[in-house]
């Protein structure tokens, strides 16, 4: 399973992590591999985000940063100079027996899917 966090549906970043996930789709399923995108947006907004981009996969929203927070990905974020709280784009491949396989942090949207596949 791999579960992949990210800041926010629709966002320039965000949406090229998921065309790339989506896109390698049918690798993934041939790994034996479940796609989950996880983020604070509400249900309503990934059933958008998933239909305006065809996303083959599974994703849950956060909205109470329950599990966001778990992950220990809600963290300081600087951004022009100013401190915010936020999601920190991170990866987690996780084996049939939920342990954790291999923790991607900070990753970049245009290289994770195919940094998830060459670990797979």
């Amino acid at each position: 399973m791999l579960e992949v966090i990210y800041p926010k549906d629709n966002t320039a970043g965000c949406t090229r992590q998921a065309c790339a996930f989506a896109a390698s789709y049918g690798k993934f399923k041939k790994k034996g591999a479940v796609v989950i995108g996880i983020s604070r947006d509400s249900v309503a907004s990934h059933g958008k985000f998933a239909e305006k981009y065809d996303l083959p996969f599974i994703l849950l929203s956060d909205p109470e940063l329950e599990v966001i927070k778990a992950y220990g990905v809600w963290q300081e974020k600087k951004n022009y100079g100013k401190t915010t709280m936020g999601v920190v784009r991170s990866t987690y491949i996780i084996d049939e027996d939920g342990r954790i396989d291999a923790v991607m942090p900070k990753v970049k949207p245009d290289t994770n899917a195919e940094e998830v596949l060459a670990l797979l």
